[in-house]
């Protein structure tokens, strides 16, 4: 059973080799850069999560908090390792994302942004009830911001 996880000490290099497909590697950072991020962005209440089945990290994502307008978590970073995929891991995954974000209550929406040529994943995030937000962001025009409200 899918579970979130804590990067911790024992399974941080783990999450670190975590790979998707060489057909995915433009849309998102590699796992490293993934924990990185969640490093930069600590002051943003930003968190690193490890997906663990039986013990087995099969992805990660980042959630970190908007700090300006309007206020909202970012999912900036969500990937499961690619030999994992197609196996039903980034839905589950998602779902479980989102429950915790609502247990949380902290925000009302969570934002991503997603390169529009990435088809298999607005069809994942489409399916979890994201929709188009209509904000465009002028330093990636190729992308769309989908937004996700929580209650």
């Amino acid at each position: 059973m899918l579970k979130l996880s804590e990067i911790t000490e024992e399974n941080w290099m783990e999450v670190a080799s975590l790979s998707v497909r060489d057909d995915q590697k433009g849309y998102l950072a590699p796992a490293v850069g993934i924990l990185a991020r969640g490093y930069v962005y600590r002051n943003c209440g930003a968190r690193v999560y490890a997906f663990e089945d039986e013990g087995v990290i099969v992805g990660t994502a980042l959630v970190r908090e908007f700090t300006d307008e309007p206020l909202g978590y970012d999912l900036q970073q969500f990937m499961i390792d690619g030999q994992y995929q197609g196996k039903g891991y980034g839905s589950a995954a998602l779902a479980l994302i989102l429950k915790e974000l609502r247990r949380e209550a902290h925000f009302d929406h969570v934002e991503v942004c997603v390169k529009k040529e990435d088809a298999a994943a607005l069809h994942l995030y489409e399916k979890h009830g994201f929709t188009d937000s209509g904000f465009i962001d002028e330093d990636a025009p190729d992308s769309v911001n989908l937004i996700c409200r929580l209650f």
